[in-house]
């Protein structure tokens, strides 16, 4: 297809998720027939586009050098002008592919998870609005734009987190998520500035495309002695992707994010706002590498930092958790990490192949676990609507109580039972079998199980570009590639306790022995999410991977896809990123890590699996599974050390400040300037006003009387004439 065209379908992809969205909210009311063909409708001609597009571009490995570009005028600025536009490059054509899909999918596993809310219009606006503001954030071609769908997404996630707004910890949630992203959002706006300043330009292929611009960054000092100004820009933009991303320190929104529908959570995790952050951060990956070539490898130490603090840390709490969705949202901090680490080493490549099937395997397991909730709610409310009370296990008064779902508030009256709590359920593998197989294959991805699941292959050349890394002296990479082992060893345990907790043994409350399969709307997206989370890794399998005497490149060369990935969006970068050789070091590391994580797991919850009242397994960890039951203690310590203090600052300056000085000075001000209003007033209402009248009086006056000489007969007028003759004459003859 030509240029032109595809350019075309580019343009058109964002708009008909956000025309369904205004269509939806000026005119199908409550109509939900309608609501649903529209929504569904959009979203799936968003990715009729953006798969046209996507299959297009796909063989071009010159694309990264030559992307397609399409840019008009926008907004003038005295000597210069913004330009928008849209481009289609390696990195955009891979997120073409994954967010409509994920997103198409998780619009149809809306249509039933939410056909009985009465707000199912309204939500399904919103989901419209949030998935056409990701297109649009991932096909624009400059940072101006990137930031207006950004901060579109940053109004969707805070509605739809705080979608059950009638709840307390729903809007609290929401605005959690809306402040702490902001913190990240300054970041990212001094970053644009500072870019600004120093380029006059924010698009990106002008910027990071471009050799002399980023040799001049790379040489400018930074306001900040001993950086550069490519490191500092980099840094501040990448505090966007802190926030987004949910990284250390502002990692705290992401969990309470789950009070927000189910589905919500599956599109905030994997197809649009946390991958939008580390888009971004990859999309800015020349700018921290023309630093590093310098010596200025401070935005990459930070980087790597953050994202192996993150992991580990995301890991760790996860293993205290109880809730379902909970779980998944700090394995998610976790796996977030893992690819901002890939890329403080310099992992590009590993880190957008993590981003592309952790979207598959999150969403399948975030869409697995709404199933889940939503059967054993319905056998919940089966023995509700025949007379019968569900004790659930004797646990429930440690229940983790940090919200429930959509349906869960729905169920008034019944509040004391957590369908959301693993230890109510158990046993669901038999009641529930499309559910169980699918969210297995995703946890099995998000575990690494070897060789046959995506999860593996992504994580694998993470750890292997980690351990290229430390056996070349990097102490980054040391650093990185033993915390994402450690990690990666606690995500295949808390992944297998989610999984032989929820579907192993016999259930655990009175509601899980009842659950049911849900309908083909919610199994179907499950299926085709568990296909990619199965396959999708493979088509970035190295040309030379061997292991137990198997060419796993040889076998995917077979089907001409051997490392299509590191070929296609490693074109990204103005120097091709070398393809590291085959180490098998790192893949024994990847089996034992699945096989370690995998057994203590089978050990503690498989072989025998909780039985109802009976005591988890990790709960004899003491103190530490409370301080990881409890997160940690950051929102405790958050509040402590900085809301805390903000809230008895704005008190001071509202009582001081604000009352004492402000207040007092306006109301001086406000007496003083009362008077000095009166005075004129008074010269307004007496002088001018007076001298108006007078004027107006003296001509009203005169136009009377002189109406009195408009007689109507002809001798009055001749005697007029006459006598002004004879003055005229005697004034002549007086006067001259």
């Amino acid at each position: 297809m030509s240029k032109e065209f595809l350019l075309t379908l580019t343009w058109l992809a964002p708009f008909p998720p956000i025309i369904a969205f205004m269509l939806i909210a000026l005119f199908t009311n409550k109509r939900r027939s309608l609501t649903t063909l529209i929504a569904v409708g959009g979203m799936l001609l968003t990715t009729v586009f953006s798969f046209i597009v996507f299959f297009n571009v796909a063989g071009d490995h010159k694309l990264g050098e030559a992307p397609l570009r399409s840019q008009f005028a926008w907004l003038p600025t005295g000597d210069t002008t913004f330009n928008v536009g849209v481009a289609v490059d390696p990195l955009s054509a891979l997120f073409l592919f994954m967010v409509p899909l994920a997103a198409t999918l998780i619009f149809i596993y809306s249509t039933s998870y939410m056909e009985n809310d009465p707000r199912y219009t309204r939500f399904m606006a919103y989901l419209s609005l949030f998935a056409g503001s990701m297109m649009g954030l991932v096909v624009s071609d400059n940072l101006l734009s990137l930031f207006i769908f950004w901060e579109l997404m940053g109004f969707c996630s805070y509605s739809l987190i705080g979608f059950f707004y009638f709840k307390p910890s729903a809007y609290k949630a929401a605005v959690k998520a809306f402040m702490t992203t902001r913190v990240g959002d300054m970041f990212l706006i001094m970053g644009m500035v500072y870019l600004y300043s120093q380029t006059g330009t924010l698009n990106f292929y002008d910027t990071m495309r471009n050799e002399e611009v980023l040799h001049h960054l790379a040489a400018t000092p930074a306001i900040i002695p001993g950086m550069t100004a490519a490191a500092l820009i980099g840094l501040f933009i990448f505090g966007g992707t802190v926030g987004k991303s949910a990284q250390f320190p502002l990692h705290v929104w992401l969990p309470d994010a789950m009070e927000g529908p189910t589905p919500v959570s599956a599109m905030i995790h994997a197809a649009t706002m946390v991958s939008a952050g580390i888009f971004m951060a990859l999309r800015f990956f020349p700018l921290y590498e023309s630093a590093a070539h310098v010596g200025d490898t401070t935005a990459f130490t930070i980087i790597g930092w953050i994202g192996a603090i993150t992991a580990l840390l995301g890991a760790l709490i996860a293993v205290g958790q109880y809730d379902i969705k909970r779980v998944l949202a700090y394995s998610t901090i976790s796996q977030l990490g893992f690819m901002v680490a890939a890329i403080g080493i310099g992992g590009y490549v590993a880190a957008a192949f993590h981003l592309l099937t952790h979207a598959f395997f999150k969403a399948l397991l975030f869409l697995g676990s709404g199933s889940v909730i939503h059967g054993v709610e319905h056998g919940h409310h089966h023995l509700h609507a025949h007379g019968h009370d569900d004790h659930a296990s004797s646990h429930d008064s440690h229940n983790a109580g940090h919200g429930h779902d959509d349906h869960a508030a729905n169920d008034h009256g019944h509040t004391e039972f957590d369908p959301q709590d693993m230890r109510n359920m158990g046993g669901l593998w038999s009641r529930m079998p499309v559910t169980f197989i699918t969210f297995t294959i995703g946890g099995l991805a998000l575990m690494g199980a070897p060789f046959i699941t995506a999860g593996f292959w992504s994580k694998d050349e993470i750890l292997g570009h980690a351990y290229h890394g430390m056996t070349h002296g990097n102490p980054l990479s040391t650093v990185v590639f033993w915390t994402l082992c450690v990690a990666a060893v606690l995500t295949a345990f808390y992944t297998a306790r989610q999984i032989f907790m929820t579907f192993a043994g016999e259930p655990r409350s009175e509601a899980a022995a009842h659950a049911t399969e849900n309908p083909a709307a919610m199994t179907f997206p499950l299926v085709v999410l568990a296909f990619f989370a199965l396959t999708v890794g493979y088509m970035n399998i190295p040309e030379d991977f061997e292991f137990a005497y198997i060419k796993f490149g040889a076998i995917a060369n077979g089907f001409g896809i051997d490392h299509w990935l590191g070929h296609f969006v490693g074109g990204m970068l103005p120097v091709a990123e070398a393809t590291l050789p085959f180490n098998s070091v790192p893949v024994v590391f990847s089996v034992c890590i699945f096989l370690l994580g995998g057994f203590l797991g089978l050990w503690f919850y498989g072989l025998k699996p909780l039985k109802a009242g009976e005591t988890d397994p990790v709960e004899n960890l003491g103190a530490i599974f409370t301080a990881l039951n409890n997160r940690l203690y950051f929102d405790e310590l958050y509040r402590k050390l900085i809301i805390n203090r903000l809230q008895r600052f704005a008190d001071y300056y509202s009582n001081n400040v604000d009352k004492g000085f402000i207040d007092v000075f306006l109301h001086a001000a406000y007496a003083i300037l009362s008077d000095i209003a009166e005075v004129f007033r008074w010269f307004d209402k007496n002088i001018v006003t007076g001298i108006s009248n007078l004027i107006g009086d003296v001509f009203r006056r005169v136009g009377r009387e002189g109406r009195e000489l408009q007689t109507g007969q002809v001798q009055n007028y001749l005697l007029s004439a006459l006598i002004a003759a004879v003055v005229m004459m005697v004034f002549f003859l007086v006067f001259q």
